[in-house]
């Protein structure tokens, strides 16, 4: 499909944390974008954010992504869809608690385009490297080849038993097989391609509403391998302004850390914490788990910002915010 550089952009669960840094990546680059909150509430907050682009922002209520249908009218006359909605949170019981929502959302949004997106001409959904990664002690480079398959398997064996984490693994890897399996099926019939962004840990400043840090999504509490929110936000502009991109499952990363890198990095911006592990060295760090990213490279050319300057910009809105002193 050729390049979208101009138009309307669906973009899914817009309050979100990834989807808010989409939106203003989109408005910033022109674009006008249509945007999915499940309520009325959930708006106001993104109408402040961005007021300054309220002639290119429409805001559309869909209360249940897993409902038939849901997308049926957001999908007409856009020119590209992100979907981004799907929850993130390790505090599922039964694993079709966050299973069944990341599954249908994802094949909700695919039946919609098919059946009413006339003019949509690429959709990139944002998938995870949790569904590519294995919990293997062995270190090792994973690729776009590479399916989290073990993560399925331990929760068909454990069921509730199986970690948190494990749960929301497998809901990645069924949500993105999902979204390859119907485009398998419904060749001839698809009008647009398919994008999969796999990023891991997503940090960065804040746009969706939060009222404390307790409150924050998954990502910005923890932190593996990892991503500023603001260069997914601009890998998903270049998804749908890449002809190269169309049919590919990318891999976006800036590299893996362990928890002194954070450390160092914030004592350099000034945080007075204490200093960890004097004798580390970064250089010398053995980790397990390292993705190829030469396919972002070449297809996108994606740049990235480095841990100094994500964590500084992290405390700096911290600290507006009032929850830090640095």
């Amino acid at each position: 499909m050729p390049a979208i550089t101009s138009g309307k952009v669906l973009v899914s669960g817009a309050n979100g944390y990834v989807a808010s840094w989409v939106i203003r990546t989109l408005l910033e680059s022109g674009y006008s974008v249509r945007a999915t909150v499940r309520s009325e509430s959930k708006g106001v907050h993104l109408r402040k954010v961005f007021a300054s682009y309220n002639d290119r922002l429409e805001l559309v209520v869909v209360p249940d992504i897993t409902a038939v249908g849901a997308f049926d009218e957001a999908v007409k006359g856009v020119d590209a869809i992100e979907h981004t909605a799907s929850p993130f949170h390790l505090k599922a019981d039964e694993p079709d608690e966050i299973i069944v929502p990341a599954v249908r959302g994802t094949t909700s949004m695919l039946e919609s385009a098919l059946a009413y997106g006339t003019s949509v001409k690429r959709v990139v959904v944002t998938s995870s490297c949790a569904s590519i990664l294995s919990f293997d002690p062995t270190p090792r480079i994973y690729t776009e080849k590479n399916w989290n398959e073990q993560a399925i398997e331990v929760v068909k064996l454990n069921g509730r038993n199986a970690h948190p984490a494990i749960k929301y693994c497998a809901s990645k890897t069924l949500a993105e097989r999902a979204a390859w399996e119907f485009m398998e099926k419904n060749q001839g019939k698809v009008q647009w391609d398919l994008v999969v962004l796999n990023p891991p840990y997503v940090y960065g400043p804040i746009l969706q509403e939060v009222g404390s840090p307790e409150a924050l999504n998954e990502s910005m509490r923890e932190c593996n391998s990892w991503l500023d929110v603001r260069d997914l936000g601009k890998a998903h502009v270049l998804a749908i302004q890449t002809e190269a991109a169309g049919g590919e499952r990318i891999i976006v990363c800036s590299g893996p850390w362990k928890w002194q890198d954070w450390i160092n990095a914030a004592r350099k911006a000034g945080a007075d914490i204490p200093a960890g592990d004097t004798s580390y060295d970064a250089a010398k760090a053995t980790h397990l788990t390292r993705y190829d990213i030469a396919k972002a490279n070449s297809i996108l050319g994606l740049t990235y910002r480095t841990m100094d300057e994500t964590t500084r910009d992290i405390l700096d809105d911290f600290k507006e915010k009032g929850w830090i002193k640095v």
